[in-house]
């Protein structure tokens, strides 16, 4: 049906003298009905349409005129999508598609359209519907439109879209830079040309941020920018650079009153950004920034930073929508960036504990050559309990202590604390280190119960670790029997790489972890040749959830397979080889080069229980001084040497053994196979006994004893004479 075919629309208002009888429903001639349907046509509050088979229109009423900001004339004769250069299709495929589907087989379309007509900034959201119009017969003669205007749902709409979009995409990880950037991306794919986040410099390091002072300065860092514009081309201060806004500035205002606002570029704004600071009003005029948007993140009432928008490439300036939807996404942001920011600085804390805690430098001796790596997992769990340490002992022997504590954060640094300072305490005492082990047990279900009656979660069934649970290896090298006794409470068997260049992982029997309680502790003790490396670690150097469990140890295998290397070079290619790309544990690794105490360096004696021994003892003792070049320890030492063997022959049992080992320092040992420990006390004026172990102590640095599986030794170190 052409244009021509169908009956002249007569102009709204008029009505003419003589009209076309048109019949009605019941056959009648109706004269003022095509009229009477014109004007109701006109005057339908909906923008309403008439097109031909040719999707060219015939009529529109006023309410078209009025939405199209044409009139009728301009219209008549278009096809529809020709009516505006802005006219889009959303989920229904082409126009022209659906045009035939209501024009060929007599369906009624929805069709959403969003169109700006002249002189409007912002275009509108249309919801048309699109039906066909059929003859007495039911043929389609033509199609008729009716829109109806949805701009305010499409905007609601659209706002919540970002919105839920927001909640998935900013904070996805506890860190600031990271959040910060995630809030630039959001904002420019979504109603901003280029996006700004400074972020208050206090904020970024996790600390808390202060107000800035009436009319000063607050200094800045620039944490995230992002543009339409490939590099980010309008940005004249360099990612992560320090810069500050003055109080009186735009920024500085939003930032005062906490509240959004909005700035078109008009004179007075470029005269401010020019003095303030000529290359960004350069920038701004030079890309044609025509509107800005500033907008305050605060959370938890204090203010972190500001959010700052720009449009260049959009025509419109921002609007009160955008700032609506602005604030709602700088609130949110916000609270993620606080939350990181909160978490950096509990991170920080945790890991200044943490490093203050562990060892900074191996003490140096004779026994081992030492070196150790502590790396933080990249998780947001936070710092763990990791921890290693390196204990010197009597009779120049070492303890070798790795461990790992349940949890995350300051809570598992602490308790990391209290058992590094437990095991050094016990190391004191000189324990075996299933003995050792059986005391850090019963102090890990202390503290457990402790926290449990300070109102601590209780533990669940076979729980008994509670929140203090740990695992723990232990290991003591003698470097003059060139022997190692280990045992561990639920920890990764140590390796041992010989100078040979085998690496085993030692089949040591594993105990419980500490803090179940009642179950014992084995020793396994071995040789170790000199120059052979132990490697004691963490579970978060070998296992990672996305690989086999027995890779890493395969990996760490490989890595220590070359023994005379130095050490530093080994942890660093352990680490290399072994972590896993994100960690998602923490990881502490020691490794411990063994050496030996040759003749040169150890003199022992056996002595009989006869009490002449004494002086023989002593003279022994004098000449083995001065074949190491000790005379000036002589006096000393044969001292020490005397009461310690009378001691012996007194109160302990045969054989008596007298030991000196020349180390770091001059150790003088004397054992029997008596059970009684020593005492030190002072002896009253009378007494003929008492003043022995007294003496050895005021004339050594320090001295003690040990049990051991055939009796007890005491031993005394004095410093070396300075050469």
């Amino acid at each position: 049906m052409d244009s021509e075919d169908v009956p002249a629309v007569v102009p709204a208002g008029t009505v003419p003298e003589q009209a076309d009888a048109v019949p009605d429903r019941a056959g009648d001639a109706a004269p003022l009905t095509a009229v009477l349907k014109q004007w109701a046509l006109d005057q339908i509050p909906l923008p309403m349409a008439l097109f031909d088979h040719r999707a060219r229109a015939i009529a529109v009423n006023a309410a078209m005129e009025r939405a199209m900001g044409r009139p009728e004339r301009d219209l008549l004769g278009l096809r529809l999508g020709e009516s505006g250069p802005d006219l889009l299709v959303q989920g229904l495929g082409p126009v022209d598609e659906v045009v035939e589907r209501v024009l060929r087989d007599g369906a009624s379309v929805p069709y959403e359209a969003y169109l700006r007509v002249p002189g409007e900034s912002r275009e509108h959201a249309w919801l048309l519907n699109l039906y066909p119009v059929k003859d007495a017969d039911g043929r389609i003669r033509a199609m008729s439109v009716a829109g109806v205007d949805t701009t305010e749902q499409y905007r609601a709409r659209r706002r919540l879209g970002v919105l839920n979009e927001v909640g998935l995409r900013i904070g996805t990880t506890l860190d600031v830079g990271r959040t910060a950037d995630e809030l630039a991306q959001v904002s420019t794919e979504h109603f901003a040309d280029f996006a700004i986040v400074d972020l208050l410099d206090a904020a970024v390091r996790g600390e808390e941020a202060d107000p800035a002072p009436p009319g000063g300065e607050t200094v800045f860092r620039r944490s995230a920018q992002r543009s339409v514009l490939e590099g980010c081309p309008e940005s004249v201060i360099p990612l992560g650079e320090l810069h500050t806004y003055t109080a009186h500035s735009p920024p500085g205002r939003a930032l005062g009153t906490g509240r959004a606002a909005r700035y078109t570029v008009d004179d007075a704004h470029v005269r401010w950004w020019a003095a303030d600071a000529p290359e960004r009003a350069h920038s701004m005029t030079r890309y044609g920034v025509h509107s800005k948007l500033l907008v305050p993140l605060t959370a938890r009432g204090v203010t972190l930073g500001l959010l700052i928008l720009a449009r260049h490439r959009t025509p419109e300036p921002f609007g009160e929508d955008d700032q609506f939807l602005a604030e709602e996404l700088a609130s949110r942001a916000a609270l993620c960036v606080d939350n990181a920011r909160r978490y950096t600085r509990e991170r920080a804390n945790a890991l200044a504990l943490q490093h203050s805690l562990l060892p900074h430098r191996a003490p140096r001796q004779a026994a081992v050559e030492a070196a150790s790596r502590y790396l933080p997992a990249h998780s947001r769990a936070g710092v763990g309990g990791d921890w290693f340490d390196v204990i010197p002992l009597s009779g120049a022997r070492v303890a070798l202590v790795v461990g790992d504590v349940v949890g995350h954060g300051l809570q598992a640094s602490a308790t990391m604390g209290r058992l590094r300072t437990a095991v050094r305490t016990l190391a004191d005492v000189d324990l075996a280190p299933d003995e050792l082990l059986t005391q850090l047990d019963d102090l890990v279900l202390r503290l457990d119960r402790e926290e449990q009656a300070a109102g601590g979660a209780p533990s669940g069934p076979g729980e008994g670790a509670g929140e203090f649970g740990a695992t723990c290896l232990y290991a003591v090298y003698d470097p003059v029997a060139r022997r190692c006794g280990v045992a561990r409470a639920g920890h990764p068997p140590p390796a041992l790489a010989t100078p040979d260049g085998r690496v085993e992982f030692l089949d040591i029997p594993v105990g419980p972890p500490l803090g179940l309680g009642g179950l014992p502790f084995e020793v396994t003790e071995f040789d170790v040749p000199e120059g052979s490396v132990l490697a004691l670690y963490t579970d978060g150097l070998v296992e990672a959830p996305d690989r086999d469990p027995n890779a890493g140890y395969e990996l760490m295998r490989a890595a220590l397979a070359d023994p005379g290397a130095a050490l530093e070079d080994t942890c660093d290619r352990v680490l290399r080889a072994v972590l896993p790309g994100r960690r998602a544990d923490d990881m502490a690794l020691l490794l411990a080069r063994t050496r030996g105490l040759d003749e040169e360096h150890v003199a022992t004696w056996e002595l009989p229980s006869d009490p002449a021994i004494v002086s023989r003892a002593r003279a022994l003792a004098g000449a083995r001084l001065a074949d190491w070049g000790l005379e000036e320890a002589a006096f000393v030492t044969e001292m020490v040497v005397s009461e310690l063997v009378t001691n012996a022959l007194r109160y302990g049992s045969p054989p008596i053994r007298l030991r000196l080992i020349r180390d770091e320092t001059l150790i003088c040992e004397v054992s029997d196979a008596g059970s009684a420990a020593p005492h030190l006390r002072r002896a009253r004026v009378y007494d003929e006994g008492g003043r022995g172990l007294l003496i050895v102590a005021q004339l050594t640095e320090r001295w003690g004893s040990r049990h051991t599986g055939a009796g007890k030794t005491i031993w005394a170190e004095q410093a070396l004479p300075r050469e």
